[in-house]
């Protein structure tokens, strides 16, 4: 999925600078080179004791990684595992912790390290298990190759662990003997994981499930065998160029299939789940087991992704049913993307031992919750009345669901409580005092959370609190050193506002002004753009430091969430824009900005506008459509053609190509080239499997055609976050600061 990129979160260095420096300035090599402004962070962590104590991961006076446990009502601290016990046999240090996992009985301890990327993030590598009372340590996956393991988890008595390898799925007892449950894995054929678009648009990753009671273990099978290959080229590695092969289908191609199976622990015994319908017209992008072990809750969703079905496999009987049908007239939301948590698509959470289930909706307008019966027995109920939308769920307790919502300011996200038993208005968890956006990993007996706050000029901070009073009992991080850093930064100032555009549509938006703002003078303005329905960019959060950077440099950053864009504003809002990807959103952001440079501290003749990935293809469209408004413009990994990204998200907001063509070529900015009249810096990762090479070259060609003079910036071998190898990050932003000051002159006149 094409979105706006945190760089301040991926490409954070850890050298510090030597020499003098104005510590009331911020400076690309400060930020980049010198990691004056690395956020602290806390985790990863695990629950124990159903939530009464958690885990993370701390380095001793050593530097050395230990697992500490801390009482989730005191906050009292203990070494649960220390250094030596995580050095293996013959080594001298620990192991590096990627990650970690806990057995039911809290006597096993699972390490993922010497992890490997796979597409977006790194999920395979080497898994080692730690009994805790042998105080033995050793590594899974016999004679399989290194780094090779996948999703690796205990069964749930903890004496069987599962993993992926080579597309196939292992199970591997106590004593190490490993059995082979598929064989037919392939590049092609994949079991108990998921291919690109999978991973990249539905957050798939890990594609099998223990059953509660160990006995069985469902998971996906892909067939990519008809996706055909985008070859990407490595022009710099060697003196002959080479191709990477990437398995990824364009909108309107036929879609990988996918089917669910069933094995039988002990006979090794296969089932499919048959699915009535050509497998390759429709996704199964959810699946988990409910109750004790015989009941399997399987989401269908059709290739247009507006018809959802949620099927119940019971075991025993091997039987199917449809217990819950959902459609809509564009899309069936299944991701919930916001502000306040990571882009992932939750799991059901099961009511009464699983006889019913908490489903997130936007069937009555707005994004609510609503209790489904597994049986059938009654119609759902809804839990979460009113006219206003959830964002995400984060946990359950006796009667309570939790959940993250903001019914007054769609800038900011609260928690919040609501009675699964008797439905009424919400209570608000978060105190007063933490104006801004809120995120929570509420414990699994629902009395305590991990809560990080974030505000839109000053760093986050994280607490474990009980969540009766919101009381603190333990200060995970404070960010002080950050803190300290940026108080003695002449620190822009950062308002938020609301505008209405001419066509009667209200958009929130958040300025950062430069310190020495005097509204008698008037200023450039950069607006920062996405506007697709991945990502809110008017939120109550710190952000990118380069707005800082250039706020201090004398600009008005300004950034504006459209119609599209996945705020709280209802359903209505989000998909007003289905099959108009690149004109509706494009046309509010217009609109907007022409009341804004009617601001009188707004200098109308240094206009700019920047975007990375869906905000690229937002900034290309702006630029070649409203050139009286936007004189320079920079985008970076654009999708200049709508048919040159994937079938799944292009497919899910704008319908099929083979029906509505035109939509896709009316919404692509390479077929508007022909307005260009200002400056334009184009930028794109010749490595980038997401957004794709191409586009820059079709948008160069559409250039060249209409005769348009403008820059170009290719950085070979880097991805859509441009941040690989030395010095990438530090060199981009250099180039777009440059461009911007040569182009749109700073300060206010």
């Amino acid at each position: 999925m094409y979105r706006y990129i945190f760089i301040l979160l991926l490409i954070a260095s850890q050298w510090r600078l030597v020499g003098q420096v104005d510590s009331s300035q911020i400076t690309i090599d400060r930020w980049l080179l010198h990691g004056h402004f690395v956020s602290d962070h806390f985790g990863p962590h695990q629950w124990l004791s159903d939530g009464e104590f958690y885990t993370t991961i701390e380095r001793n006076s050593s530097g050395e990684n230990e697992i500490i446990r801390y009482d989730s009502r005191t906050g009292e601290r203990s070494i649960l595992v220390n250094a030596r016990s995580l050095t293996p046999d013959g080594s001298n240090s620990p192991l590096s912790i990627h990650d970690y996992k806990w057995s039911a009985d809290e006597g096993k301890l699972l390490i993922f390290t010497n992890s490997r990327r796979v597409w977006r993030t790194n999920t395979r590598g080497d898994y080692w298990i730690l009994d805790l009372d042998k105080g033995a340590l050793s590594q899974l996956g016999g004679n399989l190759p290194e780094s090779s393991l996948m999703f690796a988890k205990f069964s749930p008595d903890g004496s069987r662990i599962a993993y992926v390898s080579g597309n196939n799925i292992y199970v591997e007892t106590s004593d190490h003997a490993v059995t082979q449950l598929t064989e037919d894995g392939t590049e092609d054929i994949i079991n108990g994981t998921f291919d690109w678009a999978y991973e990249e648009e539905f957050f798939c990753k890990d594609g099998f499930r223990w059953s509660p009671d160990g006995s069985h273990i469902a998971f996906w099978q892909v067939d990519a065998s008809g996706i055909k290959d985008f070859l990407m080229i490595n022009n710099t590695d060697s003196i002959y160029p080479f191709t990477i092969p990437v398995q990824y289908p364009k909108v309107g191609e036929t879609p990988s299939s996918a089917k669910v199976g069933i094995i039988e622990i002990s006979t090794l015994q296969r089932i499919w789940i048959d699915f009535l319908g050509d497998p390759h017209q429709y996704y199964i992008p959810r699946m988990q087991w409910m109750g004790t072990g015989d009941d399997l809750l399987i989401t269908r969703l059709n290739r247009k992704q507006n018809h959802l079905r949620l099927w119940h496999y019971d075991v025993a009987t091997e039987k199917t049913r449809a217990i819950y049908e959902e459609k809509s007239e564009t899309w069936v939301d299944l991701l919930h993307i916001d502000i306040s948590s990571a882009w992932a698509m939750e799991d059901v959470y099961q009511l009464d031992g699983g006889a019913s289930f908490l489903w997130t909706s936007e069937k009555d307008g707005w994004r609510h919750l609503w209790n489904i019966s597994m049986d059938g027995s009654r119609p759902p109920v809804l839990v979460t009345p009113g006219e206003y939308d959830i964002a995400s769920v984060k946990g359950i307790g006796t009667n309570e669901v939790y959940f993250i919502a903001s019914p007054g300011n769609p800038t900011e996200r609260y928690l919040f409580k609501a009675n699964v038993k008797e439905p009424g208005d919400p209570i608000r968890i978060t105190p007063a005092n933490y104006a801004g956006v809120n995120r929570y990993d509420v414990s699994p007996n629902g009395l305590y959370a991990i809560h990080e706050h974030s505000a839109a000029s000053s760093p986050n901070k994280a607490n474990a609190v009980v969540l009766f009073d919101h009381s603190i009992s333990k200060v995970l991080y404070d960010n002080a050193a950050l803190e300290k850093t940026l108080d003695a930064l002449d620190m822009p100032e950062v308002e938020f506002f609301q505008v209405t555009t001419e066509s009667g549509v209200t958009m929130d938006g958040k300025i950062i002004k430069p310190s020495s703002f005097d509204e008698s003078k008037k200023y450039p303005v950069v607006f920062y753009v996405y506007g697709e329905p991945a990502g809110q960019t008017a939120s109550a959060t710190m952000g990118n430091m380069w707005h800082f950077l250039l706020a201090q440099n004398g600009y008005l950053v300004i950034t504006m969430d459209n119609r599209g864009t996945p705020s709280l504003k209802g359903n209505q809002w989000r998909k007003s824009i289905y099959r108009q990807l690149g004109r509706v959103n494009a046309q509010d952001q217009a609109e907007a900005a022409m009341q804004v440079i009617e601001w009188p501290f707004v200098d109308n003749e240094r206009i700019a506008v920047w975007g990375w990935s869906g905000g690229g293809a937002m900034t290309l469209n702006l630029m070649f459509k409203y050139p009286e408004i936007y004189k320079t413009g920079i985008a970076v990994a654009a999708v200049t053609n709508q048919l040159l990204y994937d079938n799944i998200y292009q497919e899910r907001y704008m319908g099929l190509p083979q029906e509505n063509r035109n939509d896709f070529l009316v919404g692509s900015p390479a077929e508007h080239a022909m307005g260009l009249e200002g400056n334009l810096l184009y930028i794109h990762g010749t490595a980038d499997d997401n957004v794709h090479y191409q586009n820059a070259e079709v948008l160069i060609d559409a250039l060249i055609r209409h005769n348009k003079i403008f820059d170009l910036m290719i950085y070979p071998n880097r991805s859509h976050g441009i941040y690989e190898r030395a010095n990438t990050s530090r060199h981009l932003y250099t180039t777009m600061t440059n461009y911007l000051k040569k182009h749109v002159e700073p300060g206010g006149k």
